[in-house]
């Protein structure tokens, strides 16, 4: 207990008196955080590092949960009886007489805090025009344009939208109001599609989560780049080695370094535009983020492939006058990139934030995605597809004296030249190395 408040966490509840305060569960997690260790600042990496574990966020989170916490306990931060900030450090909590009770003896709360008497008409009003007015992209506005959006979703969500009607401005109002739901217990649905001004809106919803989250996106998606990278550099020289000392090899030792390097050019390549899907994906969505995250990722993958598959054929076609058409291609790049948005999706939990698992379940993310591009290049290997390696011997056959020859590992699977056998066993090997080094580097934790 301290003051008029009094806090559960085994029973995950504050109450103030008798009247029960709804918080959504991280900003529960701070609060509790913050007392329980109010005898230091509590640094603001601890404070990601405890509750925002599993996902990485970015700085205005932190301060937008301490500002609700700070309403919450009607706490002033200029004279703070609660929370006081600790400049370039993080936060503490400063009451000085904290009773710790046995748990159990909370009092039972009489009523909702939905109950509460409804705002004034005045302060709901001005609300609405801040947000339906231009935006300056300074900080303190964006700050006032989030309170202005929970103040509203406390009067209620459904009557602020019927106030909000289609005066102009009305789309960039129903963007902050469909963001702020998500930090606002209680608050109610805010539907974008089938509205009025569907597109504006997802235009500013858009825009409004890339400010916030651009920094992390960038991050994320050179992390899965050098992931995808570091995954091409292995296989390609592991596949390199495994050519030079296959039955009946004559290749030089320069292939498993040649292979390596160009395994990992393509798999950087390849995880730049399944990466660059995936980051945009979980910054932009939270409601449908599966669907998101597998068709982001495909179309990534696909342009990014069917571009360079584009270069790579006018380039070897003007240079050689050889036609290179089945080599991977969009196509490919496409079913991918898909499998490997559908894999991540179905390993990670949605909500605030993007995914940041840890030890032993960062594996198992790792190994459900690269299962999953596997499965992908199997059926793509077996439909007849050529996808990296299978690509590679295409055009080693294409031109005569070629030293690389795919024949030393075909023989090893019990084929005399690469056939359906090779085929589906190397794509499946590239689909899990492609999709586990690119998962790898995109779910690792900024510093």
């Amino acid at each position: 207990m301290f003051g008029e408040f009094t806090l559960s966490p085994t029973q995950r509840r504050l109450l103030r008196g008798v009247q029960e305060l709804p918080l959504i569960p991280r900003y529960f997690d701070l609060l509790c955080l913050l007392v329980e260790r109010r005898q230091e600042a509590v640094h603001r990496r601890d404070i990601f590092d405890v509750v925002w574990s599993d996902v990485v966020v970015s700085d205005s989170a932190l301060t937008q949960a301490i500002r609700i916490l700070r309403r919450t306990l009607d706490d002033d931060p200029r004279e703070p009886r609660y929370i006081r900030t600790v400049s370039r450090h993080g936060y503490r909590f400063v009451f000085p007489d904290v009773v710790e009770e046995p748990e159990g003896v909370a009092a039972t709360p009489s009523r909702p805090r939905a109950d509460a008497p409804a705002l004034d008409h005045e302060r709901v009003e001005a609300a609405l025009g801040l947000l339906c007015s231009a935006s300056d992209r300074s900080s303190e506005d964006e700050a006032a344009r989030q309170e202005a959006a929970e103040l509203l979703h406390r009067a209620g969500t459904e009557a602020a939208l019927a106030r909000l009607g289609l005066r102009p401005g009305h789309e960039r109002a129903r963007a902050y109001l469909r963001d702020a739901r998500w930090s606002e217990a209680g608050a109610g649905g805010v539907a974008v599609l089938g509205r009025p001004g569907a597109v504006r809106t997802l235009v500013e919803l858009t825009a409004l989560r890339l400010r916030r989250a651009g920094t992390l996106v960038r991050r994320r998606w050179l992390s899965a780049v050098g992931g995808g990278g570091l995954a091409g550099l292995i296989a390609g020289t592991a596949g390199g080695g495994v050519l030079c000392l296959g039955p009946g090899s004559r290749m030089p030792w320069t292939v498993p370094v040649v292979l390596g390097l160009l395994g990992m050019c393509v798999g950087g390549l390849g995880a730049a535009g399944v990466a660059g899907g995936l980051a945009l994906g979980e910054a932009l969505v939270r409601s449908w983020r599966w669907l998101a995250l597998a068709v982001l990722g495909a179309l990534g993958g696909g342009s990014v492939a069917g571009l360079a598959h584009l270069v790579g054929r006018w380039t070897i076609q003007g240079l050689f006058g050889r036609d290179l058409s089945p080599v991977a291609g969009g196509f490919e790049g496409l079913v991918l990139g898909g499998a490997v948005g559908l894999g991540y999706a179905a390993a990670t939990r949605g909500g605030e934030g993007m995914a940041t698992p840890r030890g032993r379940e960062r594996l198992r993310v790792a190994l459900v995605t690269g299962g999953c591009a596997a499965a992908a290049a199997l059926a793509l290997a077996a439909t007849g597809s050529h996808l990296g390696a299978m690509s590679l011997d295409f055009m080693a056959r294409s031109f005569p004296g070629s030293q690389v020859t795919f024949d030393p590992l075909a023989r090893l699977l019990g084929e005399a030249t690469p056939g359906r056998l090779t085929h589906v066993a190397i794509g499946a090997g590239e689909g899990l190395a492609f999709g586990f080094g690119l998962s790898w580097g995109l779910t690792r934790r900024p510093l």
